[in-house]
């Protein structure tokens, strides 16, 4: 008899197929559980693959003696209480890499959005009210010649340096741990502490994973360091950001302008960044190509597979995050 395995949204067909080889497979079609229902769901289920940003704690866990394995189809797994994932011994692994590229050539396309004003453009013409020459309402900013700050080097933040090139931009970068000068050099990025490379670039990308310990990573204090004319983008996590100082940022003019693709609420937004003619708004969709979903999906269905001892990577599963609990 096959082992049951739960998918809380529905994957790509080709992705689910391949899991039907060797489980049984369920998929909540409906509206996302809520924590209760997703306990209940996952009665009797050797592994689940969350694909839908579902939060798992010790109330989604309580009682799944049977439960194995989680996977999540998605690099970020903040949703998930690892500790309590651990407690319950079950495996747990995420999907990095697939969406790289996808999430650094949106960056780009946040970063040229936003200094070139076109969102404020689109929403003219769509009024109505291009009448004739625009002149200098929509007068933006240049990206090339500029300098580029990325806090958090991992493999998105590495991609978006190697795409400064064109843009003849100096990479500036901070990082917990310095890079091996090699990689420097392939990324053309020098080192800085966080206070100088808030100081000294005028785009700066947070491209790091959410902890605690980074929880507001931008405030107040860190909005003030930056130039009149510097820029931040989010498409990390959204509790990275101090939303309300942001907003009296933007407002106050004290930045020139913000790109966000996260938010810490999200789907809500904190009021005061609605409407601000220098923010530019976007509903998490970094990671949004057809290509870069489908990667994730297949990745997560690889460790599910694996992890529950089956196929060619059997007990051996790519990305696990807890990998105490694959030792036992």
């Amino acid at each position: 008899m096959k082992q049951k395995i739960l998918i809380t949204r529905p994957l790509f067909p080709d992705v689910v197929d391949h899991l039907r080889e060797y489980f049984d497979v369920t998929i909540n079609e409906g509206p996302r559980y809520t924590s209760e229902q997703l306990n209940a769901a996952l009665k009797g289920m050797k592994g689940v693959i969350v694909a839908g940003g579902e939060k798992i704690d010790d109330t989604v866990l309580v009682g799944l003696t049977d439960l194995k394995a989680l996977c999540v189809s998605a690099a970020g797994y903040n949703n998930v209480d690892v500790a309590a994932l651990t407690r319950a011994g079950v495996i747990g692994t995420n999907s990095p890499g697939p969406a790289d590229e996808t999430v650094a050539d949106f960056t780009w396309g946040l970063m040229i959005a936003t200094a070139r004003r076109l969102v404020e453009a689109a929403r003219w013409v769509e009024q109505g009210q291009w009448k004739g020459s625009a002149g200098s309402r929509f007068f933006g900013t240049n990206l090339c010649d500029k300098k580029l700050g990325i806090m958090g080097m991992g493999r998105i933040g590495q991609a978006i340096a190697r795409r400064a090139v064109g843009f003849r931009m100096e990479v500036l970068y901070h990082n917990r741990r310095r890079l091996e000068v090699s990689l420097e050099q392939e990324c053309k990025a020098s080192y800085r502490s966080k206070e100088d490379l808030l100081r000294e670039a005028d785009f700066i990308v947070l491209a790091m994973p959410f902890t605690k310990e980074n929880y507001h990573l931008i405030g107040e204090a860190e909005l003030r360091l930056m130039q009149p004319t510097a820029m931040l983008f989010n498409i990390a996590r959204g509790g990275l950001i101090d939303e309300a100082a942001l907003a009296a940022a933007l407002r106050e003019q004290r930045i020139a302008g913000a790109g966000l693709d996260v938010f810490e609420g999200e789907p809500s937004i904190h009021p005061g960044l609605m409407g601000l003619p220098n923010a530019v708004l976007a509903p998490h969709i970094a990671g949004g190509t057809a290509e870069a979903q489908h990667g994730l999906a297949a990745l997560a269905a690889d460790n599910l597979i694996a992890a529950l001892g089956l196929g060619p990577q059997a007990g051996h599963p790519p990305s696990v995050f807890n990998p105490e609990v694959l030792k036992k």
